[in-house]
């Protein structure tokens, strides 16, 4: 843990130092958490009413969460929040770190898609045994990708797929008209999943889609088409993908699986026609940049009772009655 020289009523937690984030608003001391060591001593947080948590570090801070009764806004610098709703307080708001992440895990759904198709994991292993193993692989160009969750790192994805020539089909959970094209409802996903050649998964992890990808919708997808998974594990029942990938009939790209981490003897590590990554696709270069500006923004929108920025969870009070 690294901390600031802080008075008593320490209103804002945060991962960033002051110094990082080009300084803090005035009268808004902070205590700085960076998710590492002993977490922060309860009797420092009494009057904290903005928690950004650090990333990767949620499983950490939830224990923090009872420590906390004058909390007004919960930040998670994840784009997705699902290990956070069930222990979010009542009457605080919760925001996400859309955005943050787009570019990178954009850039990395296009990589595990090329890799994939291209057979690049074979060429690693065949250069580790000297071996010189040329062959025929599949393009991307001219080929169909279905992208499952139009936000905005689907939006992404579909922005670095433009150079590839490829078609795009867009669903979401609602239809709609882009200029781009149509998005097209979750109704019409059956009779879209045999027109693709891939598959990518960019659905947060909710009620309504944990387990969507199951023996019925892999089953109709094209034989040869490729699942590209960049969300989150539990999307997937990982006992219909492992008997699909064992058939021959399809292959995988995942850096999320269910369970994760993934452990040693688990059937996924040997199934054929798999390419597996340890959910990396945010953690580049471009997060710490971005994960500062957004942290930036908000603690300005909040000091200044302005409305925060990428609520998935509203409270209707935290621009009014703020402790002394």
């Amino acid at each position: 843990m690294t901390s600031t020289k802080s008075p008593d009523r320490v209103r804002l937690l945060l991962p960033f130092t002051p110094a990082d984030l080009g300084g803090l608003p005035p009268g808004w001391p902070a205590l700085v958490w960076d998710g590492t060591g002993r977490a922060p001593d309860g009797r420092l947080l009494d009057a904290v009413e903005f928690f950004a948590i650090p990333y990767t570090f949620n499983r950490a801070a939830l224990p923090l969460l009872p420590a906390l009764p004058a909390l007004r806004v919960l930040q998670s610098l994840s784009a997705g929040v699902d290990d956070l709703l069930p222990h979010l307080p009542a009457g605080v708001t919760l925001c996400n770190a859309r955005d943050v992440h787009s570019a990178s895990t954009a850039e990395y759904a296009v990589t595990l898609t090329l890799a994939a198709l291209r057979g690049i994991p074979d060429f690693v292993r065949s250069q580790d045994a000297q071996r010189w193993t040329p062959g025929f692989r599949p393009a991307l160009a001219d080929r169909t990708v279905l992208l499952l969750g139009y936000g905005s790192i689907g939006v992404a994805v579909e922005a670095r797929l433009t150079a590839f020539d490829c078609d795009v089909l867009r669903v979401a959970r609602t239809a709609r008209q882009l200029p781009q094209g149509p998005v097209h409802s979750m109704d019409e996903l059956p009779s879209l999943l045999p027109q693709a050649d891939v598959v990518v998964l960019t659905l947060p992890l909710t009620d309504a889609t944990r387990g969507a990808v199951d023996t019925r919708f892999l089953a109709r997808m094209r034989d040869g088409a490729l699942l590209v998974n960049i969300a989150r594990g539990p999307i997937v029942v990982t006992t219909a993908l492992v008997s699909a990938l064992r058939s021959g009939r399809l292959s995988a790209a995942l850096d999320v699986t269910d369970p994760e981490p993934l452990p040693p003897g688990h059937p996924l590590w040997t199934t054929p026609n798999t390419l597996i990554s340890p959910h990396a696709a945010a953690t580049t270069s471009a997060f710490r940049p971005r994960a500062l500006a957004l942290v930036r923004a908000q603690l300005a929108r909040y000091t200044a009772g302005e409305p925060l920025a990428n609520v998935v969870v509203a409270s209707q009070d935290h621009g009014r009655d703020r402790p002394a």
